[in-house]
């Protein structure tokens, strides 16, 4: 990360006795240090306007658009350059990321590598992806962006914070409305958020859904008492 200047880690409930006693590359203790440490995957990319997630592939069935490396680091360029906050997302190095992890993605990224072999050391993946969005573009020279490139999206996406309030203000309706039943409702509540993550909603989309929501719940939760 400091290599190719990615400065900022963050962290979903580390294993303690190991991570603060971690070495780091000469010269990068500064990243390890100020690593932040979240409970969960929606704390760490509640500011992100643009969450990726990464994996392998192997044989596990997708729900999201799937891009190769080449492919999506472009994307997320741009979103930089037009001073967005991104997320790149990976799992542990033995399990890769759950299925709760990816329903906060907006989509997939992997690199392409040949069939016969897929797995890859997770700090060489880190490695490689950091590598591709630094390449040819200057993002890990100047992480600073102008004010007019920062204007320059003139529709401010919604965060991955302001996206979830919607989502779980969605599922409190679908529960109120008897839609969620007993049966699969992780599964569902899942769905329910990579539906709300496709609509790429705007911040003030997702705040006009944010109050239609919550009125929408009042008026059932009053009839039903």
């Amino acid at each position: 990360m400091s290599n190719l200047g990615f400065l900022r880690l963050r962290v979903v409930n580390p294993y303690e006795a190991s991570f603060r006693e971690a070495r780091s590359a000469v010269g990068a203790a500064p990243v390890l240090a100020s690593a932040e440490e979240y409970k969960s995957v929606a704390e760490a990319v509640a500011d992100c306007s643009l969450v990726v997630g990464t994996t392998a592939v192997r044989h596990r069935e997708l729900q999201h658009a799937l891009r190769p490396l080449q492919q999506g680091a472009p994307i997320i360029r741009k979103r930089l350059r037009s001073g967005g906050r991104v997320a790149l997302l990976f799992g542990s190095e033995k399990r890769g990321l759950a299925n709760d992890d990816l329903s906060h993605c907006h989509w997939l990224m992997h690199i392409p590598t040949r069939e016969e072999h897929i797995s890859m050391n997770l700090g060489q993946a880190v490695a490689i992806c950091l590598y591709e969005l630094a390449r040819g573009a200057g993002v890990a020279r100047n992480r600073t962006q102008s004010k007019a490139a920062q204007n320059a999206e003139k529709i401010k996406p919604a965060t991955a914070g302001e996206i979830e309030r919607v989502t779980l203000m969605l599922l409190d309706a679908l529960r109120a409305s008897g839609y969620l039943g007993q049966r699969s409702v992780a599964a569902k509540e899942e769905k329910v958020r990579r539906m709300v993550r496709r609509l790429n909603l705007s911040a003030n989309d997702a705040d006009v859904w944010l109050g239609m929501l919550r009125q929408m719940v009042w008026k059932m939760k009053q009839q039903d008492g």
